[in-house]
């Protein structure tokens, strides 16, 4: 049996974006030939899109379609494992399609959004690129007026819904939730849970020690409303207008806000940060 080092591997899965044991089993078995071991690979292609599936694929682009009459907006978040593939246009053209469908059916249902040709097209995609691709998650956001932003990197996408008002303001809105991030429209819509726990921080301060309890509720209660004013939409500053609140622009406006979205590319996903010569090292043992 050829002798499979390390830096053989390292070349074949840089070449062919495949796992680490599937280019060291695929090496064993072409005794260690570089370019025969690339041929057999190829050949055994079909299975390339089951196989990738556990790897993780945190990057991508999310992308969003608002209707002509702006009474919906579909956003969409299809996921590679690299940011070099995110900007593939047979990557991106993959996103085109999974978002006309969405946007066409209203289908946030991800199981029933991929069934039949668009599963198909990612399957095609994943051998074609070397790199598993998935469709994380679809939304939809409905309301008389609704507009949306998609910031400049095709990372971040946010979407305002209200009552009244004209899309262009539903635009600007977005535009400062995607750049600020609010956690909640309304101070009412914080979780309690939320609030219970910032309060218990708050209450655990340096400077809440030897005071009376009333005393102590009281400033706790200025803290939790200066938390509320900064994490609420309604109450922030208007990134393009400080000495205006959001609340303060939409209420001019004659208008309402009903919700919002902010999807950001990778967010909740965990990546395993390996050292790849590390890695290398141990699967090569034996």
């Amino acid at each position: 049996m050829a002798n499979i080092s390390a830096a053989m591997v390292k070349e074949l899965r840089e070449r062919t974006g495949l796992g680490m044991m599937e280019c060291k089993k695929a090496l064993v078995e072409a005794e260690g030939d570089i370019e025969k071991a690339i041929d057999d690979l190829r050949k055994s292609s079909g299975m390339k899109a089951a196989k990738k599936a556990s790897r993780v694929a945190a990057d991508g682009v999310v992308a969003f379609k608002v209707a002509d009459d702006n009474s919906y907006a579909v956003v969409v978040e299809v996921n590679s494992e690299t940011d070099f593939v995110a900007r593939d246009d047979n990557f991106l053209g993959f996103v085109d399609k999974v978002l006309a469908k969405a946007f066409a059916d209203k289908q946030t249902d991800v199981a029933a959004l991929m069934a039949g040709d668009l599963e198909s097209a990612r399957e095609a995609l994943v051998q074609k690129i070397g790199e598993n691709i998935s469709v994380r998650r679809a939304m939809l956001v409905e309301a008389p007026v609704v507009d949306g932003y998609v910031h400049s990197n095709k990372r971040i996408v946010s979407l305002v819904a209200l009552t009244g008002g004209e899309a262009e303001l539903a635009r600007d809105i977005s535009m400062h939730v995607a750049a600020v991030s609010p956690r909640v429209a309304k101070p009412e819509d914080m979780p309690q849970e939320e609030l219970d726990r910032e309060k218990e921080i708050i209450m655990a301060q340096p400077d809440m020690d030897g005071k009376p309890q009333e005393i102590k509720e009281k400033m706790a209660g200025g803290r939790l409303k200066k938390f509320l004013s900064e994490n609420s939409l309604v109450e922030q500053p208007f990134v393009k207008n400080p000495e205006q609140t959001v609340g303060q622009l939409v209420k001019a406006a004659g208008a309402d806000l009903v919700s919002f979205v902010r999807v950001e590319v990778g967010e909740g996903i965990e990546v395993e940060k390996k050292d790849f010569a590390a890695e290398v090292a141990e699967q090569l043992k034996g």
